[in-house]
């Protein structure tokens, strides 16, 4: 039986279309996008035309997006850029206990150079309380940063109301949209967030290339200093070949929509036929309407999530985020969320995209009832 790719958060495919972007760089295009000669200049206009596919997804301009090596990149800028850059306000920082490593460990890292960092509790679906991130809030608070939709579970946040607080009280508010983006429709506007986070692998464009949004005005210090690159908040001369393909994901995330709710009716029909599995009792984790479209994470209750993987060696799915897999303790999202650690111990997480097939539903369901 065929291999089967389950796991889209942890790691999308390079879309066709990108890969055929992204080639003519490979073997024509070789200049350095800073030098002003014929080799350059045609880098260079490569750069800036996907900055402006990566600002048209979000509704930023332009000038707003800063291209990073990756999410936790982007995540690093903010946290210590503004810890940095706003010294002299306060040193409080609010975040949330089911963010990706990517934030958590940054904080805790700022916390040992004297930040304070408030790590709101989220409820049963994995949800932030408003009145909780409202009431947080202190005169020394410089950052709030949430996550846009949980990498674990898929449930999303809300965002825009937590936007409208974090203005209300004059207070920088970050989003980590690594998940999100090219998943779910994102305007920062409609957000107001003021700045966003971006990962390549997770929206079908390479490894090793992101962006980070910066709201216009917004003086951050850079988390790599150098020469005067991305308008000097990035130093590094420009990977022009992953810069492009991003681009080009971005492009075709704007007209992924149709294949958005194609790929929700085969989660949801996929979660329909694990209920009908005899002699086996599931759960669902995350929330039940509030989630990505692509994400379904299970309990297996009675089970232990990555022995049943085991026994599938032919199909790719995780136990949690790509970051713990191999572990059989209960993920920190899920016991964050309370989830009991008998019936966490079988969580898988089952991520769709839109190269996944019924076909291939059906043969993991065959799959599962025959172990």
């Amino acid at each position: 039986m065929e291999q089967i790719y389950l796991d889209y958060n942890a790691s999308t495919p390079i879309a066709s279309e990108v890969k055929d972007a992204m080639r003519p760089f490979l073997e024509e295009y070789y200049g350095n996008p800073s030098a002003l000669h014929f080799a350059g200049t045609h880098n260079k206009q490569a750069i800036e035309n996907a900055r402006m596919q990566v600002s048209r997804l979000i509704n930023a301009t332009p000038n707003e997006i800063t291209f990073t090596s990756g999410g936790s990149e982007a995540n690093n800028h903010v946290l210590k850029g503004i810890f940095e850059s706003y010294a002299n306000k306060g040193t409080h920082i609010i975040t949330t206990r089911i963010e990706h490593p990517a934030i958590l460990n940054p904080c805790h890292y700022l916390e040992k150079h004297g930040a304070k960092v408030t790590y709101l509790e989220v409820d049963q679906y994995g949800r932030v309380d408003l009145h909780a991130v409202e009431e947080a809030i202190t005169n020394e608070t410089i950052l709030i940063s949430i996550m846009h939709a949980n990498n674990e579970v898929g449930t999303i946040q809300p965002i825009h109301e937590i936007g409208q607080i974090a203005r209300k009280h004059g207070v920088l508010f970050h989003t980590d949209a690594s998940q999100s983006v090219g998943k779910v429709p994102l305007d920062v506007n409609s957000l107001q967030v003021d700045f966003l986070t971006i990962a390549g692998h997770k929206m079908y464009a390479p490894k090793g290339v992101g962006a980070l949004y910066i709201r216009e005005g917004i003086k951050i210090e850079p988390l790599i200093h150098g020469a005067g690159h991305e308008s000097g908040r990035r130093a590094g001369t420009e990977n022009v070949l992953l810069i492009v393909g991003l681009g080009k994901a971005c492009e075709l995330a704007e007209y992924y929509q149709a294949e958005v709710v194609q790929v929700r009716n085969l989660r949801d029909y996929f979660w329909n036929q694990l209920q009908s599995l005899p002699n086996v009792k599931v759960s669902l984790n995350g929330h039940p309407d509030s989630r990505l479209p692509n994400t379904l994470n299970v309990n297996f209750e009675g089970r232990v999530g990555q022995e049943i993987l085991d026994r599938l060696p032919q199909i790719a799915a995780s136990t949690g985020s790509a970051c713990h897999a191999g572990s059989v303790n209960l993920s920190p999202v899920l016991k964050a969320m309370g989830v009991e650690e008998l019936i966490g111990m079988g969580a898988v997480r089952f991520s769709l995209g839109k190269y996944t097939t019924k076909e291939e539903i059906d043969q993991v369901i065959e799959l599962l009832n025959t172990i």
